[in-house]
């Protein structure tokens, strides 16, 4: 009779033996999926990109730049005699004629000197008729006619002198205009070189904008241009270049450029908020769309799709922008695709498939 020690080894060693086939089983099994996953080779897409061709082409320019109405002709006027003044007739905003008398001093003392001085002057005139007529009689001398000669010129210069004080007391309009400042009122004692009011022209409003460096060159005198003046609505008032500074703004690299509107549009004030759209010539420019314009810490760039079907990048210099497209200046010559989508994830060498290239060149105006 076997003992149960003996049949506890027979069980061991049968659970070992259908341990280790069905071991062998899955191992069988498995290997050809581990062999097959191995043969096959991985593969990775290319990166999806849309391009357009730059071109050059003939564009013309439509710049918008912000400006300020300013009267172009504006006067100051001071006293020129020190006085009180006895009267100041207009305010401000009141329209005078040119010559029209604006302020008057008083006078009372300046008409004192000059009636002085009109009668030394005429005393000074019968001394020389009264020593003239002693001449014949030889009982006067040449110096002593000299002399009363010398003093009847020296009267009269100043009696003009007083004549011409005394016309400063009344100051006129030297232009027709409107008041844009009154500094005094009757009643007030004013100095010599005191200001007094202020006069504009209001047929010299010009509009003044801000030029860049690189458009002023395409700017002429006479050139055409469009107003619009915020405060009178969206309404575009017809305008021309009337004068290009001629020194630029160090901070901005700006000129001031003066247009002329033509007419001068109701309402319009000195002072208003404009924006004025210059017309330039057409120039031969090579565009991109502005989204393929890239820029990090290193400078502007784009993305070109090469020959080889890789993605290269290459450093540009931009100029003006028009609408929704820039002018390249340096790095881009024409005929090179430029990626103008799919930037995300791109890399310089980076393998590309062009999945869509635009129909418009990049050289075309928008």
């Amino acid at each position: 009779m076997p003992s149960p020690w003996g049949e506890c080894r027979l069980a061991s060693a049968r659970a070992a033996l259908v341990a280790g086939a069905i071991a062998a089983a899955l191992a069988l099994a498995g290997c050809p999926a581990q062999e097959q996953q191995k043969s096959e080779p991985r593969t990775t897409s290319a990166h999806l990109v849309t391009t357009m061709m730059a071109e050059r082409s003939q564009v013309a320019g439509h710049h918008e730049r912000p400006g300020t109405l300013r009267l172009r002709r504006l006067v100051r006027i001071h006293s020129q005699e020190e006085g009180r003044v006895t009267r100041l007739g207009p305010f401000e905003g009141d329209l005078v004629a040119a010559d029209q008398e604006l302020v008057t001093l008083d006078r009372t003392l300046l008409q004192a000197e000059l009636d002085k001085a009109r009668a030394t002057r005429e005393q000074k005139r019968l001394d020389l008729a009264r020593l003239e007529g002693l001449v014949k009689r030889n009982a006067v001398s040449e110096d002593e006619i000299a002399q009363a000669r010398t003093a009847l010129t020296v009267a009269q210069a100043e009696e003009r002198l007083l004549e011409t004080r005394l016309a400063f007391t009344r100051i006129q309009a030297p232009f027709a205009g409107v008041v844009t400042q009154r500094q005094v009122e009757p009643g007030d004692f004013v100095a010599k070189d005191r200001h007094l009011l202020t006069l504009a022209d209001p047929d010299s409003l010009v509009a003044e904008v801000f030029v860049s460096e690189l458009i002023l060159p395409l700017v002429k005198v006479g050139d055409p241009a469009t107003v619009r003046i915020d405060a009178l609505g969206d309404g575009r008032h017809q305008a021309r270049v009337l004068r290009i500074h001629p020194t630029l703004a160090e901070s901005s690299r700006q000129a001031i450029v003066e247009l002329t509107l033509d007419p001068i549009p109701a309402g319009a004030r000195a002072g208003q908020f404009v924006r004025a759209t210059l017309d330039t010539a057409a120039v031969e420019r090579l565009l991109v769309p502005f989204p393929a314009l890239r820029r990090d810490r290193a400078g502007e760039f784009v993305w070109l799709a090469d020959a080889d079907g890789k993605a290269s990048r290459r450093g540009v210099r931009s100029g003006l922008r028009f609408a929704d497209r820039v002018e390249i200046l340096e790095g881009l010559e024409p005929g090179e695709g430029v990626i103008t989508r799919g930037f995300l994830g791109l890399a310089q060498g980076k393998a590309i498939r062009v999945v869509e290239q635009e129909d418009r060149k990049a050289g075309q105006p928008p």
